[in-house]
């Protein structure tokens, strides 16, 4: 029997959290940092840079920023920059996934889709190199698993295409 998120209480949970607000070119996270804190996004979108490197952008409602820190008890590993005018719910990541199992079940759902969704695309990359696919569609696939891999939120958009994964509702 399938695990089912609950989005009316999640819902819930978010409209108690203080919210925090970026203008576009701010940052939100910067890579290497420890803050502490789990950010979900309400409005906006923000850029995820890695070593220099846009990996990938979020504009999606939902999106979890700050999990993985929390979760490996790592500093950050992406810069996280607003593009545009974005709004957060802010929570202590210790306390909302220690206490709160709505929040934990909403952030390990996140995590899943986004390995089950990379690991398709490994599936269909390995499928390309034994078409013997040009490289300019390997690098593409390539690319398409760095940023599931890498991603910060619930879904992400790269090179125009958008992946959604969002707890089924």
């Amino acid at each position: 029997m399938p695990l089912i998120h609950d989005k009316e209480a999640w819902q819930s949970n978010l409209a108690a959290l203080p919210l925090a607000s970026y203008g576009a070119g701010e940052t939100v996270f910067a890579e290497g940092t420890s803050t502490g804190r789990l950010l979900i996004l309400k409005s906006g979108a923000v850029s995820i840079v890695k070593g220099g490197i846009e990996i990938a952008t979020v504009a999606e409602p939902g999106a979890v920023f700050g999990e993985l820190s929390a979760l490996l008890g790592q500093p950050h590993g992406a810069d996280v920059l607003a593009i545009e005018a974005s709004e957060f719910h802010v929570a202590d990541a210790a306390a909302l996934l220690g206490q709160d199992p709505v929040a934990l079940l909403y952030v390990t759902m996140v995590l899943a889709r986004r390995l089950d969704a990379a690991n398709r695309a490994l599936v269909e990359l390995k499928d390309q190199i034994e078409a013997g696919e040009p490289p300019s569609m390997i690098e593409k696939s390539v690319e398409r698993i760095q940023g599931l891999l890498s991603a910060i939120g619930t879904g992400y958009m790269r090179a125009g295409v958008g992946y959604s994964m969002l707890p089924p509702t």
